[in-house]
């Protein structure tokens, strides 16, 4: 994608995520990068204080000032939308605290204020604890389901996006016992639309060839280890053309057909069905993309890692795949998404 057409856009708004946790540290290594592409296209919403703290043990002397939105986004420099005061107290890293969580969800609720005035083009999220956000009254389970209830968005699915692969989730932070009654072809059928209206709009692709995976181990093995191939998602894939959704594949081999370059993208059935084979091919450059928001949201595909925090450890590898693949949306959806040329 043209740079020139990136810096005609607003900036991105990166949340902080929790105070305590890598967030500070992984955005303080991006905009430290001399070569990286986030200088000048992007905003911290955050607090100043924390990130100071957290470049002052990175050894960075990072010039972190206060943005407002209708300013100018000056390279190399760290501009930040501040949130409520700047923390009076230093963070104690792998601590968190009720002061972070309540940081963490005024931080995603401004970054949502800011696209939704047009002050940003795009959020991308550092990691939160759920533990943590939810003890500071915000009663959601993660960034997805408070994003969705900010946007108003009924319908929200949870994409892994890499270079390699990538992976849509039917049902996503569940108890395992659970999976089999939360499955119905409406449902699935519903992810796979999603899946695909994103994979035209978002990457760009003209005719996406869509994989879903079984349930059971051999998918079922004609009933034997279970019949929810046969019973629950074959009659979904019934909606769609069979050249561009095709299914149900044995779990164990889908994958593998994916990555050869046979299918653009698969739908897994629950959360570690899909995300262990991707986080072992994207475990420092994957991304999670959040389907069904009117806004584009992405993020790193990584928790708060508190047992790394404030130890100078942290990879800012995902976060700065995140940020590429946010304004790569953009600007495909200002572009018409799959009638847009592949150089886009």
């Amino acid at each position: 994608m043209n740079t020139a057409t990136r810096e005609t856009q607003a900036p991105v708004a990166v949340t902080m995520g929790c105070p305590a946790g890598i967030g500070p540290e992984i955005i303080c290594r991006l905009f430290g990068r001399k070569d990286a592409s986030v200088s000048g296209l992007a905003v911290v919403v955050g607090d100043m204080a924390v990130l100071r703290q957290a470049a002052t043990g990175l050894g960075m002397a990072l010039p972190i000032e206060p943005w407002l939105p209708g300013q100018p986004v000056e390279r190399g420099r760290v501009p930040v939308f501040q949130v409520g005061p700047p923390r009076s107290e230093p963070v104690c890293w792998g601590r968190p605290d009720a002061a972070g969580g309540r940081a963490m969800g005024q931080c995603i609720e401004e970054a949502v204020r800011l696209v939704d005035a047009k002050a940003c083009s795009a959020i991308v999220t550092c990691p939160i604890s759920k533990k943590s956000l939810q003890a500071a009254g915000y009663p959601y389970p993660g960034h997805t389901e408070m994003m969705a209830a900010l946007t108003g968005s009924p319908r929200v699915r949870m994409m892994m996006a890499g270079p390699r692969l990538k992976v849509v989730l039917v049902t996503i932070h569940v108890a395992l016992r659970r999976v089999p009654e939360l499955l119905n072809p409406a449902e699935i059928a519903d992810c796979i639309d999603m899946t695909r209206t994103s994979l035209q709009r978002d990457f760009a692709l003209a005719a996406p060839r869509i994989a879903v995976a079984g349930l059971n181990p051999h998918g079922g093995e004609n009933g034997l280890f279970g019949d929810e191939e046969t019973r629950v998602i074959a009659p979904a894939l019934t909606a769609f053309a069979a050249d561009q959704v095709s299914g149900p594949w044995p779990p164990d081999t889908v994958f593998h057909k994916a990555v050869s370059g046979q299918y653009d993208a698969v739908i897994a059935m629950y959360h570690d069905q899909g995300l262990i084979p991707f986080k072992l091919l994207h475990f420092q450059d994957g991304v999670n993309v959040t389907l069904g928001l009117p806004l584009v949201r992405t993020s790193v595909d990584h928790g708060t890692a508190y047992d790394i925090a404030g130890k100078n450890m942290a990879d800012p590898s995902s976060l700065a795949a995140a940020l590429d693949l946010a304004q790569t949306i953009v600007v495909n959806r200002r572009q018409g998404g799959a009638a847009c040329t592949p150089a886009c």
